[in-house]
């Protein structure tokens, strides 16, 4: 996560607490700030730093600050404390966010942790893991407020203030039979402004808009887009309420899946976490897969060249021109969407050194992968010397594709500029250029004279 303006302005204050062991000052801390606020903080530092700050606040407080911090970070967080402070901090999270992380973490250890959680809390928790990734099942909570049919207005209101502590919305209260089946709806402002003799079954909304717990979590999250509902239903086969999928959680998957989208669109494997916490061989892996295919592809453009007009050593070099300026182009386009789509999400913000140097470390590793394929591809055509030059080149227009495509959308922002503007077309012919460049002083460096 790029750092804010909280992280400069608190975290010097908060360092010094914790040089000092000033336990109050690192209560009120966490007490006096938002949440989110206090996790933009803490995730800027180590691990054990931010243990020493959040003991010195209640379980339930932990919990509050934990869904703003990065699953990742949250792993590495509870592997550093006991079973017991993680069994209650896992109590007082929200359904859906203790299960995103306990998907996270090693199955054994989960197993070992759960007996030492409450029966209903463990319950909830072992439902919610059996739905499948990507369902509405998988993203809601079952914290939602229900009440029955056949109640006045007046006792709904008295049983709600009974309920909404332990609620994480109440503006939609659902109405369920004896069997939790869901048979209509009321929102807070209704039952507010109803007469309190009058009975709920008199006044609810019974054309109840809801989701089936399979259905896919796109799908869900368009739904409440479509509809503007803070929250929807989510039913089981036989139309018992089991959960609700909330808005901020819709906006979550709606940006999860346009972050997908654009990775696709860009040759990339879709990345599970952010691209700066994207481990390093774990990026490597979900481009170069892309990368590998579409050179498997240019190779079969050299193959078809050289059937149409065998080479010589007059126009050998045609052969490769596609295969090497769609390796740096393809690199280049991959670096440039995911950088982009990590400046809309507000994740390179002070990183530039650390974005340059990634890129060059993942330039450096999957051109040479990809020199090596061309190597072979090449031999197959032509000679060991004419072979070096087209992997040499590859190398080459890969590592340097991969800095200039990553480097240009920041350089275009840093001046005011639309970073979108350096779309995946631009960082092609660019690379289309810088490659021709390459490749033939490339070849006279190796061959003596382009031949």
């Amino acid at each position: 996560m790029s750092p804010s303006i909280y992280s400069s302005l608190l975290q010097p204050d908060l360092r010094l607490m914790i040089e000092e062991n000033d336990g109050p000052g690192m209560e009120e801390f966490c007490r006096a700030l938002y949440p989110g606020v206090v996790a933009e903080v803490l995730e800027e530092m180590p691990v054990d730093e931010t243990w020493r700050v959040l003991a010195h606040c209640p379980a339930a407080q932990q919990a509050e600050i934990f869904q703003f911090l990065p699953l990742p970070y949250q792993v590495d967080l509870v592997q550093n404390i006991d079973r017991k402070t993680l069994s209650k901090l896992i109590e007082e999270m929200a359904p859906d966010d203790r299960v995103d992380l306990l998907e996270r973490m090693d199955p054994d250890a989960v197993e070992n942790l759960l007996p030492l959680i409450a029966q209903a809390e463990r319950s909830d928790i072992r439902k919610l893991l059996s739905y499948d990734e990507d369902s509405a099942g998988s993203i809601m909570t079952t914290e939602y407020a229900s009440l029955p049919a056949d109640i006045t207005v007046a006792e709904a209101l008295q049983r709600l203030r009974v309920q909404a502590p332990s609620r994480e919305t109440i503006y939609y209260i659902y109405i369920t039979d004896t069997g939790r089946h869901l048979i209509g709806f009321l929102s807070l402002r209704k039952l507010i402004q109803a007469r309190p003799t009058a009975r709920l079954e008199d006044i609810m909304e019974r054309d109840v808009i809801s989701v089936r717990v399979d259905d896919d979590q796109e799908f869900v999250a368009n739904e409440i887009a479509r509809y503007d509902f803070i929250a929807i239903p989510v039913v089981d086969s036989q139309n018992r309420l089991v959960g609700i999928v909330t808005h901020d959680d819709a906006a979550d998957v709606m940006q999860e899946e346009a972050t997908e989208d654009a990775h696709l669109h860009g040759a990339v494997l879709p990345l599970e976490d952010s691209y700066l916490i994207t481990p390093f061989l774990t990026l490597v892996w979900k481009r170069g897969v892309w990368l590998v295919i579409l050179l498997g592809a240019a190779s079969l453009t050299a193959q078809v060249l050289n059937w149409l007009e065998p080479s010589d050593d007059r126009n050998w070099m045609v052969l490769f021109i596609p295969l090497v300026l769609a390796s740096g182009g393809n690199a280049g386009s991959q670096s440039a969407t995911l950088v982009i789509r990590a400046m809309a999400l507000d994740e390179t913000r002070g990183k530039v050194r650390e974005i340059a140097w990634r890129e060059f470390r993942l330039g450096a590793l999957m051109g040479l992968i990809l020199a090596i394929l061309a190597f072979a591809v090449a031999m197959a055509l032509v000679d060991f010397d004419r072979s070096s030059v087209v992997a040499a080149t590859v190398f080459l227009v890969v590592a340097l594709g991969t800095v200039a495509g990553s480097m240009l959308p920041l350089g275009l922002d840093r001046l005011g500029m639309d970073p979108a503007l350096m779309s995946n077309p631009l960082i092609a012919a660019i690379s289309d250029i810088t490659g021709v460049v390459i490749y033939y002083n490339a070849a006279r460096l190796v061959l003596g004279a382009v031949t």
